[in-house]
């Protein structure tokens, strides 16, 4: 079937059709209605390789395949890669993946990829400090969309250098604020009665991790706690998150409720927790029921207990299954923004339309907010 079939089913001319197919608003509902039934009853196929001759334009966005990690928290960037893919697909494009182990990698990959497949557009996943892949595709015109917030230099106050600032990120970018995620679920044991809530985080000088750090440590000081001490970075994994945990818990004043960078750290706590409560051993400075739950003294909860609350991030697969406590990132939603944003870029709105330029200038980042999922770690 061609173009031309469907015209002269519908009634109207091969220009018409296009439009339909490329341009829906320069055409009458009832004629676009029209057409689109012509081309179901037909089994039309646009072609694409003519499209892209006609348009100039490939529609396809590419992103990477992020590297497998520890099975836990290398779920998130799948299940926003799934998310990615229903956006484009519903917006007219497709997703081209491909595999990077740096960035030095990832950007000869672009090289590559512009020359082979010549995408409209690249979604940069997991930004950090210094990162240099903006910069490359900003130098040559390629149009792009980070899901994270431009960082800037490692040790920048504002966490964003250059022309990368508050007020002009430089680029359209999507992020999950995690600093509201961490405060959240502070204020939640807080709200429990707990005072020694600790946090089990990244090295400094990770974007995402000193942003989820800053979210634990202004819940805690707004409630006049100092959150000095309380604290414990280590990589992410479960193991790492287990021995900085036992740190804590053996303080001389432990703490009683954790909250955690991610859910491998969350699940390691949990691990601690656990093994620690078994073996009689969290008695620093309180004592250990038989019901297995920890008492201390001069905090909410008295002589009834309060027990070692843990909550994650990023509610995996993982945390539901073990019944932890976790931060939900909006992953879908987050990725229908990249796409949206995307879709500005190539046809901006009409003035007047929804997401048109205002008085503020067009839009050009989204900060999505997270839930708290509570089980029973918490």
């Amino acid at each position: 079937m061609t173009i031309t079939d469907v015209a002269r089913r519908a009634g109207v001319s091969r220009q018409t059709v296009s439009n339909v197919l490329n341009s829906p608003e320069l055409v009458r509902e009832e004629t676009r209605d029209r057409v689109r039934e012509a081309i179901e009853a037909l089994g039309y196929r646009a072609s694409q390789a003519a499209r892209q001759m006609r348009t100039g334009r490939s529609r396809l966005i590419a992103t990477r395949i992020e590297p497998d990690r520890d099975g836990i928290n290398g779920s998130v960037l799948d299940r926003f890669l799934h998310g990615l893919t229903a956006s484009a697909a519903r917006a007219g494009y497709r997703i081209l993946l491909y595999a990077a182990g740096d960035e030095r990698s990832e950007i000869d990959t672009f090289d590559d990829l512009v020359g082979s497949h010549e995408p409209d557009a690249f979604v940069l996943t997991s930004t950090y400090h210094g990162d240099g892949r903006p910069a490359w595709l900003r130098e040559r015109r390629l149009p792009f969309v980070t899901f994270g917030r431009p960082w800037g230099d490692a040790g920048d106050a504002n966490g964003v250098s250059g022309r990368e600032t508050a007020a002009d990120p430089g680029h359209p970018w999507v992020d999950v604020d995690g600093a509201a995620g961490t405060a959240a679920a502070t204020r939640h044991l807080l709200d429990a009665g707990h005072r020694r809530i600790g946090f089990l985080g990244w090295p400094p000088g990770s974007g995402v991790g000193d942003d989820r750090r800053s979210g634990w440590a202004g819940a805690l000081t707004s409630a006049g706690i100092d959150p000095a001490g309380l604290d414990q970075a280590t990589d992410d994994g479960v193991a790492d998150g287990e021995k900085a945990a036992r740190d804590l818990l053996r303080a001389e004043q432990p703490i009683t409720a954790l909250v955690c960078a991610s859910d491998s750290l969350a699940l390691g706590a949990l691990h601690a927790v656990r093994s620690l409560t078994a073996s009689g051993q969290l008695t620093a400075s309180g004592r250990l029921t038989a019901e297995g739950r920890l008492t201390v003294a001069g905090q909410a909860g008295g002589e009834e207990g309060l027990p070692v609350r843990v909550i994650g991030f990023d509610d995996t697969p993982v945390a539901k299954a073990v019944g932890l406590s976790s931060v939900s990132q909006p992953l879908a939603e987050a990725a229908a923004g990249c796409v949206g944003l995307l879709t500005r870029l190539f046809d901006p709105p009409s003035p007047g339309d929804p997401g048109a330029p205002g008085a503020d200038g067009p839009r050009t980042h989204v900060l999505l907010q997270p839930s708290l999922v509570l089980r029973q770690s918490s």
